[in-house]
């Protein structure tokens, strides 16, 4: 996908490598200089399930700053579906009132669906365990900010490890088919019952990406280029005891990265609990904070491009 106007941003499997590259080379320019008129007048419909605090606030932001503006609710609770208004005609209502819509919802498969019921754009803010696709052109874009220029230039294969809930992680899901479109080299790192599922490890060796599964980190830090950790997620579970065996497999501390590379960064989609240490914040290798501020001029180049703002 090249041409974004007025088309959905519902899964990354949706994109084609130069699409993914167009998002992060305008997201460079957003973050030079964005033009603040450029999404006058367009108004933005939020529709938040599900909590979010980065997602919802960064869109928000990358909106108002474009000189859009906002409406929307983060709390389902104060809305119709709590009187039985379906999914689908709340859609159909939005329609009427905003220009885009960026949605989050409990339910896998629920952006799709509501795609299929709108005649505005429908970003996928995350659907369950399944897609988060504009978290992961943020992290395609951190990648590429602290990896000079690994994914557009390919001169050398990106060492990516990923660890923590790799089986109900949207994050890890769709970063895995969006990096397979490049040259990596991947190691997955879970307990037995959290590791990535199969459907995401054919993508990546159906593209030719090497695959590493494992349970300890500390053999492989010094290969890795990039660390991407995940919260492991209470919410996602149905049985409380098997989480509680699972949730601190993996705490990240400081003495973890003595023998790093000199380009090695850390991130993490945030929220995280417990399994990044406060004393690994003040590394040079961690970036997961600014992974998160790098959502502003991300989402500013989506919006820009759905709305028909930028070809």
């Amino acid at each position: 996908m090249l041409d974004f106007q007025n088309k959905h941003i519902v899964s990354i499997r949706e994109f084609t490598k130069e699409g993914l590259l167009k998002i992060i080379s305008l997201a460079e320019k957003m973050a030079e200089k964005p033009p603040q008129d450029l999404l006058k007048g367009k108004i933005l419909g939020t529709l938040f399930f599900e909590p979010s605090t980065r997602t919802r606030l960064s869109f928000e932001s990358a909106m108002s700053r474009l000189g859009g503006s906002v409406v929307g609710f983060a709390d389902p609770k104060s809305t119709s579906t709590q009187k039985g208004e379906t999914l689908d005609d709340t859609i159909r209502m939005i329609n009427g009132y905003a220009d885009a819509i960026v949605m989050r919802h409990p339910v896998e498969g629920a952006a799709r669906f509501a795609s299929e019921h709108s005649s505005i754009p429908v970003i996928n803010a995350g659907d369950g365990a399944n897609q988060h696709p504009t978290q992961t052109l943020l992290d395609l874009y951190s990648i590429e900010k602290t990896q000079e220029k690994i994914l557009s230039e390919g001169k050398k294969t990106l060492k990516i490890g990923m660890i923590g809930d790799l089986k109900y992680g949207r994050t890890v899901h769709s970063l895995t088919i969006a990096l397979s479109m490049f040259k990596c080299e991947f190691y997955f790192i879970a307990p037995k019952i959290l590791r990535m599922p199969d459907d995401y490890l054919h993508v990546a060796t159906d593209a030719g990406c090497k695959i590493h599964q494992m349970e300890n980190i500390e053999p492989v830090i010094p290969e890795l280029d990039i660390l991407y950790s995940t919260r492991i997620q209470a919410e996602r579970f149905f049985d409380i005891n098997e989480y509680n065996m699972v949730k601190n497999a993996y705490v990240l501390k400081a003495d973890l990265f003595k023998n790093v590379k000199n380009n090695f960064k850390i991130l993490h989609p945030l929220p995280r609990i417990e399994e990044i240490d406060r004393g690994v914040d003040s590394l040079p290798y961690a970036y997961y904070f600014q992974q998160a501020a790098n959502g502003i001029p991300v989402r500013q180049a989506i919006l820009a491009l759905v709305l028909g703002a930028i070809k």
